[in-house]
This record gives C-alpha cells, structure tokens and sequence, in this order.
C-alpha cells in the first residue's frame, strides 16, 4: 500500500501544480440562458459566458447557494439559498445585487445530504413571471415532496395538483409536466435497479390524466421538454448519459456517450441543455445534439482553503494521563498534543496537516507516547518521545484499520486489535507483532494486560450471541476460557495484586412486566464480578473474624524479618500464577447495584473504580474499597483515565478537563488543564485529502463484501482523487466521496457532515394550518386546521387549543398588529416567532368588521403534526369502508424511538379487530421489525373469562384472529424491506402495492473523520434463511402489485388503499381463523 499511496500522492500534486491552468473543476448545476451560463462552485453562485473563461462570483454568503436557474431574459437568477438558515427560494440580478428571498415555509431540518436539498428549483415558467420548484413543505417524511409556484414578486407559493414528484419540466405550452416519482438524484447509489429506480411520467393539466414513457429497469430522470422531444438522464447502459423521448414516435435514443463519469445535473435553458461531467460544465446545441466542453476558471479568494490556526480543544478524539500526572496527552484534529497540568507549554508532537494521527497514549514508564497514525497511508502504530523528539514507526505492511492501543505494564509491549478481528502485540525492541486469537465473532476490543505483563485478558463473542472472558499467555501460547457461555461478560481488569481478574456480567435477572402487554423485559443487568486466578485465594468476602493472636517470640521474628525481602521488591519481582482448573466456580459477586457499567478500572491499593449509570439516573463515577467493603460515590463523571501510580486522575466534565488528586470526592473545581493554545495550523486541502484517502482505505476495510462487489476499488480511487485538488467546501468533498462509494452499488453507503459553515437558522412560527390568499382583500382563508394531539408538543395544533375559537374558512387578518397582503402572506410575518406567542386577527368573513382577537403559541415544525392527520384520515377511512371491523396501522419506520412507538400507539387498541392493515409504506428503516413480526403471528390458544364479566379476552393478549394484509410501496426501506420480506415469507398475509426500496446490508456509527464527518460503510449482510441473497438491490415483490396515481392521491384517492380494503374484506368472508367465544362455555357439573 505504501508503493501505492507514494504513486497516488505523486498523482496528487502533479493535479495541484497544474491548478493554475486556465480551468476549474466541480463546477455543478449549471444552468444557461442566451449567451450566459450560471453554475454553483464551493457554495456560491457564479456566471461566465457561454464561451468559457474568467468567471464572475454572484453570491457570497456563509450558506450554500445551489440549483441556480436563469430567467428567460437572462437578467435574473433564481436560487435556493440559506442566507437565513433556512433554504429557500432567492432571486438575484445575474449582474449581481442585493438577493429577494420568495418564499416562508417549513424546513425539515436534519437532514443528510443523501437526501437532497429542502428546495429544488426546476424552472421559471415562460413569462419569467413564476418559478417551478420542489420542497417538502408540506411533508411528513423526507423522501416525499410536491411541487410548487412562486411568484417572483413573493407571497403565497401555489401548489401543483402532485402528492408527489421528483424532477419535473414544463412542456412548451405549459399545459403539460413531464416528471419523476421519486427525488433520489443525491443518493450515492450508482446503477440502482430497486424499486425506486426512475421512470418518466407526462401529466396533462387538463385532463389530469398520467402517462409513462419510460419502462425499464434502469434509472430514468430529469426530464427536459424542448419542443416535442423530451431529454432526460439514464444508466441503462451503466454511466448515466442523456437520452431523447420524441413525444411522436414515442421512442428514445441516446445522445451522449460518456463512459467514464456521469452526467449529472442537467438543465434545459432556451435552445440549449447544460451539464456536468468530471466537474467540467458542457453545453449541448439542441440544434444538432452536438456538446463541447467549456473552460472556466474560477479565481478567488476562497476562505476555507487559506491556511489558517485553529484551537481544537473542541476537536479532542482521545486523552492519556502521563505515569506521574504532571502531563495528559491528547489526540485532536489529527495532531498529537501534550499539555502541562499547571507549568509549561502545550506541545504538538506531530504537527502533521493532512495526516491522522489518533489514539495516543503513555507508556506507563513515561518515555514513550504511541498513536495510530495513517502518516504511510496506512494505519500503523508509531511511537514518539515525550518532547517530541525520536518519531518512529513501529509497525509496518498493515492494510487494516486499527482500533485501541494498551501499553503493558512493563513498557515492552503494545497491544492492539483492528479489524481483522484479530488480537496481537507488538515488541517494543524487536518490532515483532505476535498474534493472540483472531475472533470469530466480531472485532476484539475490550482487552487488558496482568500486573506482571505476561498475561492477555479480553472477552469474545461465542455462537450463541453472548461473550466470554478469555486469559492467554504470553509464554505458552496457550488461551483459556474462563467464564462459560451462560452469561455475557465483557471488560477483563485484573488485580494489582494479580490475585483477582474483575468484569462485568448480565447476571441479574430481574424482570418488568410491560404496561401494554403481559410480556418481560430485563434492563440493568450488569454487575461486577470477580475470579480468583489461584486456587489457594479466598473471595474478599469470605467470612471473617477477629482474634486475638498470640505475641510472637521476639527473636524468631527478628530472624523472619531479617530474612524477608522488602514488600515492594518481593511483589516487584514476583510472577502471576493462575490455576485454571475450575476457574469458572471461582467467580464471586462485588455487592453493588444492578446497572450499566463501564470503565472500569483497577488500581493500586485495595480500590476499584467504574462509572455505573441505572436506567433513568445520571451516570455516576463510584469506587469499591475492598478493605472496608463499601461503596463511594466519587462524583458526576463520564470519561476519566487513572495515572499508574493510582493517585491522579484525568477527567472531563463539560467542555474542559481536569487533572486532580483521586479522593473520596472529585469535583471540576480545580486542577483544569488550560487547553487555550491548543491549536493546529489548518490546512485543509491536506485534510480533505486525507480525508478522502482515509474514507477509501475505511470502505475497503470495512465493506461487507472483501471482494468489493467485483468493482476495481483501485481504480476507482483514481477515478475520483482527481477531484479532490478542486475542493474549496466541504460539501464538494461531500458529493466527490458520494460519488466514489457509489460506485460499490449498494444502500446505506452514505457520506456527509464535516465541517461546513453554518447559517444560524431564522425558524418560522406555524400554525398547524393551511391558507389561500383572497386576492380582492389581500387576506388568507384557512383552509385547512390540522387535527392535533395538543397534550403532546409535536403534534400540538395551536388554532384547535382550548378557548381558540378559530374555524376552516375563517379569514386571517393580522398578525402582531400588522396587516396581511399578497406580499406579507401569513408566513412571512411569522418568521423567527417560532414557539412564541403571537396574537392573531381572525374574521368569519375577508373583512375586519366582527373580528376577534387570539393569542397562540406556534410551533417550529408541522411534519409530526400533518403525520398524524395523514395517518387518521387514512385510519378512519378504513373504520368507515368496513364498519368498524378492520383496524388500520401505519409504521413510519422501524425506530425504537418513533416506529416501535406508532405501532405500539395503534396495534393494541385495535387488537380486536376483526382483520388488520399494517401500512409499511414510507418506511425508512431502523431495526424492530422482528418485534413487530413477532406480535403479528401469534395465535389466539387459550380464552379468559370470570363470573360476571362479559367481555372474552385471549391469552396471548393482543392476538389478531382475522386476516391480515401489508401495503408497501418504493419508499419502504431498509428494516422496512426486512419487514414485507418476513411478513410475507411467514405467510402472514398478502403484500399490495409496489416494489420496495431494496436496501439491507446493514451499517453502524461511523468512524472518526479529521473534521468530524462521517462515512457508513454497509457491514452487515442479511440473507435468507436457505443461504441465498435477498432484497438488496432489488426489492421485495408485492402480491397485488398497484401504483398510486400522483392526482387521484392528491384529491384524497388512495387506491392502494382502497385495493387493501378490497382485499382484506374478501378474505373475511373465507378466513378460517380461529375466532374468540362471545362467552365461557356451559360450566361443568362436578357432583
């Protein structure tokens, strides 16, 4: 790796020399009108004429400006900017000027880039007089979004008649919009054939009619009407290049042929399309079909890449206290520091922009400092002295990525997992690495040394989920199990004495019953334990007594004295012993409480430390003395590291650390270590690639398939790392590492954050209503008042709360005392009064005369609100369609914290229902689907009733006993995939609707990046129970396969739903299910 990381950066910097060509590159969204081209670059706006050269910079704010869009006359540009937080619709003279914001609505905040941006534009309309974008706005889930107009003089946007769309375009006339379903063009999912893989559609205005023209398994998107052809992007041929539908002949053909970047983002603009590709910005004649590549060259003085200083007490990744606590060393933004604990200077051991160097630690003998670094574009372990000097590697040939460093005891040794799942140490002198075990369970990383450095202790995982604590040693070789399989333990600390090895065990078994269900749950089941390592060794808390011992003959004892070396040397030099024979008997119990535990730690003396946090409590730092056999509670600490001699102790406590004596009590009153010039000289062009080297190196590491799907990962690097000399926002990084993991054509490969300048949000106040301007007085019907569950925050809606006598159809004429007009529509004069108390001006008629006056407490957010009318419009509709027989349950995703909850909310309540719709559409994944499952097959067995009850109830509670049906649809993802797949291979019941998502090779957190980005890597297969593949990349079928026409659903036509009610009633009329009595049966006669 090291010959190849040598010809990559070689590469590298011939790119950054020749930089100062007249060209740039990750030019994106570039649109054209006349003779002028508009682009985005690092964040801002840009034009150049349609012959290339030095381009103009238009915008220059902290946010991003994308998607901007010419006007047809050329002299405005229409933009979707953040200047306050939010995104939303802008214009701008193309000559540059003071920017117009259009549009005030709801932003879904949060979101991953992987999502697309809030607001898209699309177009103008002909007469320059109105913009064509999408934005969620009026969405509950992020992957839905509408279209809508704005004007260019402001006020109200005006809704296209679409539940949904993705990429749309007008036709000439405007009487007809070529669109896509789905807004995926942000995923990082190259040649994707599931079930949201884009199709194109035509809608006529007048008659409301859809068509499709295009069927085939590939992407196809952004469509672009020009005349009677439409253009578009597809993969079908694997790269995506541009393609014509001629509306007469019907049939398409291709029209670039690119075969080695995509073309992204394409837009029409007069008789012209432009375009990306590798960055460059090409621009096609309609004419004859012909495109060339324009120069342009963008010179400016882009802040984020000037070098810059940097304090990074903010950015700490890990933190080691020095053997004598005078010093603790710090991992942060990729530089190693040491810091005094009251005298002397902050040192920077590494200085190394563009590398991260991580995990550093002491050796306990204070001579060395160890940390991970990538320095030879691998992970390696080096070593450095204290001051900085004598910098050494001390591995070498790695090709994996490497978890913790722990020095042993000696200072000879390192140990060392990564994730290869193997265990190994490293020799200090000879640099040789012995490995330990090589795990078949998962990665190895909780694991200690013995007192006396010849022994290894760490937990691994065992077949049947739990884990064990294994001991090796260092001179046999050999590895014993020495906790069995019947109880998970984890986090081996053995004894200074080398008498006790302690851990933590799921040992306690105290169930709770459930408030929903007659069902168990066991929380807080850790405690620690102990094993004494020789057979002749009692429990600390065996029985004891006092006696009186008898007084010893002065002279034998003097002789013993004189005799018997030094306690210090004899312990100094005395080997660990430990008898494994049965070893797993000998484990004792600390008494402590039942809880969570973690860190723990053992030190010299009779103590042991651990920060144990119960459910619903504070974590809290406690330590056990042995010696008088009680508890202390040290203090309100999380993270903290013990100096060998176990006197010091390194802590964090808020923003700050501490180092401070280890007493009864520690406290963050003293002792707080002066981190204020802990800085780094920035350069983050150095960062960025490392960056995208590391992210390279992370998804070969950790990909679950070694063999990359096939897909020459080297190349691929190529490919891309000649990007990455163009760089000047982290978002341009963001979309070349997208593009690069994209190539692995897999979900749940995602990319994103870091650091990106960030706009402090203006949050809009809502009302929980809908509004439509009466043109003639200029103020807003309430058209639509949501439904809320006001005792709950989220859904609160604030104009149907107690004493608001506030009804649909109702005129809003104020807010604040101010007026509304087409320009100040109600939003607008609701910006930054979010959850604020506003008064309000309503009239039963578009007139002051006879209004009245409230005073309502917005809110900051809708979705959850419109969520729930969404899901009890649809569940009343159901009551309705089938008298109340047929319950109706919808799962927005498979969360613990939102899904499972939703489930919970509905499925109990209408467990005695006769049949069930489980709605699985919109289901963006998580990882309770077997619960669910689990409550949807059981079988009504036994029924309970008493003397004098009427109502019959089953056992097990909650049990279906009539037919169920699931409905899915191309938004059901991930753990909602996984969900349809069992659902329908347990034959639960009929799957309708259409395909799904098809994404379940599942992820973890990320690993730490230099500017706290993130990189998933998709880790974990499922496949099906007879050993073949499932779902990925395809979907899971349905049974009765049905689409949702995008205006029969915005008219309030569901007819996927309406074909479940279908279903679900026919197969009443044959369901054989066993049913509940209506009573007990005829008692018996005993005489």
């Amino acid at each position: 790796m090291k010959k190849y990381f040598i010809i990559s950066l070689l590469l590298f910097c011939f790119i950054l020399q020749n930089l100062d060509a007249k060209e740039t590159r990750l030019l994106r969204y570039p649109h054209i009108s006349g003779n002028l081209i508009t682009f985005s670059y690092g964040g801002d706006i840009y034009t150049v004429e349609k012959s290339g050269g030095l381009a103009r910079r238009i915008t220059t704010s902290e946010g991003t400006e994308i998607f901007p869009r010419l006007s047809p006359d050329g002299k405005w540009i229409a933009f979707s900017g953040e200047y306050d937080g939010n995104r939303e619709i802008y214009t701008i003279p193309s000559t540059g000027g003071v920017p117009k914001r259009l549009t005030y609505s709801m932003d879904m905040p949060g979101l991953p880039e992987r999502m697309g941006p809030d607001k898209a534009i699309m177009q103008w309309t002909k007469d320059g007089k109105k913009i064509l974008y999408r934005s969620r706005q009026q969405a509950w889930n992020p992957w839905r979004g509408q279209l809508y107009y704005v004007s260019v003089d402001g006020g109200l946007p005006e809704t296209f008649p679409f539940i949904q769309s993705g990429f749309a375009s007008l036709s000439p006339d405007e009487t007809k919009i070529a669109y896509n379903r789905i807004f995926r063009e942000f995923r990082p999912w190259k040649r994707y054939r599931g079930g949201q893989a884009e199709d194109l559609y035509v809608f006529d205005m007048n008659t409301k009619k859809n068509e499709k023209i295009t069927d085939n398994p590939a992407q196809n998107f952004i469509p672009m009407w020009y005349k009677d052809k439409i253009y578009y992007c597809s993969d079908i041929d694997k790269t995506t290049n541009l393609f014509v539908y001629d509306t007469k002949t019907k049939q398409s053909k291709k029209v670039t042929t690119f075969d080695y970047y995509d073309v992204k983002f394409p837009a029409l603009g007069g008789d012209f399309i432009t375009f990306e590709n590798g960055g460059h910005i090409y621009v096609m004649d309609l004419a004859t079909e012909k495109y060339e590549k324009i120069n342009i060259e963008v010179a400016e003085d882009f802040q984020l890449v000037r070098e810059s200083f940097l304090n990074v007490k903010d950015n700490i990744a890990s933190y080691s206290i020095a053997p004598d606590a005078k010093r603790a060393v710090f991992s942060a933004r990729g530089d190693v520091f040491t810091v005094p604990a009251e005298k002397g200077n902050i040192r920077n051991l590494t200085k190394t922009p563009g590398v991260h160097d991580r995990n550093a630690t002491w050796s306990p003998d204070g001579k060395w400092v160890a940390f991970v670094s990538d320095k030879s574009g691998e992970d390696e372990i080096w070593l450095v002295k204290p001051d900085g000097s004598d910098l050494t590697q001390l591995t070498k040939n790695s090709k994996n990525y490497k978890w913790e460093i722990l020095w042993s005891p000696d200072s000879k040794k390192i140990l060392c997992s990564d994730k290869t799942m193997s265990l190994y140490y490293i020799d200090i002198d000879s640099k040789k690495t012995t490995e330990i075990v090589k795990s078949k369970a998962w990665e190895i990383r909780d694991y200690s040394w013995s007192p006396d450095s010849k022994w290894v202790a760490y937990s691994d995982g065992l077949l049947n989920g739990n884990s064990a604590i294994f001991i090796y040693s260092l001179d046999s070789k050999k590895i014993e199990q020495v906790t069995d399989e019947y109880f998970a333990c984890v986090s081996p600390r053995f004894s200074d004495c080398g008498k006790f090895l302690f851990f933590t065990s799921n040992r306690t078994f105290s169930p709770t019953i459930n408030s929903l269900e007659w069902n168990f749950s066991f929380n807080n089941m850790l405690k620690i334990y102990g094993i004494t390592l020789q057979d002749t060794v009692q429990s600390p808390f065996a029985f004891e007594s006092d006696e009186t011992a008898a007084k010893a003959d002065d002279e034998a004892t003097k002789e013993k004295s004189k005799n018997e070396k030094p306690k210090d040397e004899k312990a100094k030099n005395t080997d660990i012993r430990i008898d494994f024979k049965n070893i797993v008997s000998r484990i004792f119990e600390l008494p402590v409480k039942s809880g969570n535990y973690w860190n723990l730690t053992t030190t010299k003396g009779s103590k042991i430390y651990y920060v144990r946090n119960v459910d619903g409590q504070k974590p809290t730092f406690c330590s056990f003395d042995f010696s008088s056999k009680k508890e202390n509670e040290v203090g309100d600490i999380t993270g903290y590291e013990i100096s060998a001699d176990g006197k010091k102790i390194l802590f964090k406590s808020g923003g700050d650390y501490f180092i401070t004596d280890l007493g009864d009590k520690v406290k963050a009153d003293k002792g707080r270590l002066d981190l204020s010039k802990m800085d780094v000289e920035l350069d983050r062009k150095a960062e960025w690639k490392q960056i995208y080297d590391e992210s390279w190196r992370q998804m070969r590491d950790f990909f679950y398939d070694p063999d990359m799907h096939k897909v020459d990962w080297k190349a691929i690097y190529d490919k891309y790392v000649q990007l990455v000399p163009y760089v000047v926002h982290r978002n341009d990084l963001t979309y070349i590492l997208s593009e690069m993991v994209s190539e692995l054509n897999i979900g749940h490969a995602y990319v994103g954050g870091g650091e990106v300048p960030e706009v402090e949000k203006v949050p809009i106040g809502l009302l929980g209503a809908n509004f439509e301007l009466d043109k003639k007085s200029g103020f807003y019907k309430i058209t639509k008042i949501y439904e809320g569950r006001n005792w709950e925050e989220a859904t609160r809606s604030p104009l149907t709360e107690p004493g608001i006598n506030v009804r649909e159809g109702d005129y809003l004429i104020a807010i604040d005392g101010i007026n509304l007009t087409a320009e100040n529509n109600p939003f607008k004069l609701l910006t930054n009064k979010a959850n604020q108390y506003v008064t309000l001006k309503v009239s039963n008629s578009p007139s002051e005369k006879d209004a009245k006056e409230y005073t309502v407490k917005t809110i900051k957010n809708e979705s959850k609100l419109i969520y729930y009318n969404w899901v009890e419009n649809n569940r009343r509709y159901v009551e309705e369609k089938t008298g109340g027989k047929v319950g109706y349950i919808h799962i927005p995703d498979m969360g613990v914290d939102n899904g499972l909850i939703e489930f919970a909310k509905y499925f109990y309540p209408q467990a005695r229902k006769e049949a069930l719709i489980v709605d699985d559409r919109y289901n963006g994944g998580g990882n309770v689907s077997p619960m669910i499952i689990e409550r949807l097959r059981r079988e009504f067995v036994v029924a309970k009733g008493a003397r004098n009850q009427e109502y019959i109830y089953t056992n097990p509670d909650a049990v279906i006993t009539g037919p169920i049906v699931c409905m899915i649809n191309e938004l059901s993802a991930s753990d909602g995939d996984l969900f349809p797949y069992q659902f329908k291979k347990l034959g639960i019941g009929k799957l309708i609707g259409k395909r799904s998502w098809g994404g379940v090779i599942g992820i973890r957190g990320s690993n730490p990046f230099l500017d706290g980005g993130y990189l998933y890597k998709p880790e974990f297969a499922n496949f099906g129970a007879d050993g073949t593949w499932i779902l990925e990349g395809v979907g899971q079928e349905p049974d009765i396969e049905i689409e949702n026409d995008v205006y029969q659903e915005y008219i309030g036509n569901d007819q996927q739903l309406n074909k479940a009610i279908e279903e679900i009633l026919n197969e009443m009329k044959t369901d054989k299910k066993l049913k509940v009595p209506k009573s007990t049966p005829p008692f018996p006669d005993k005489r």
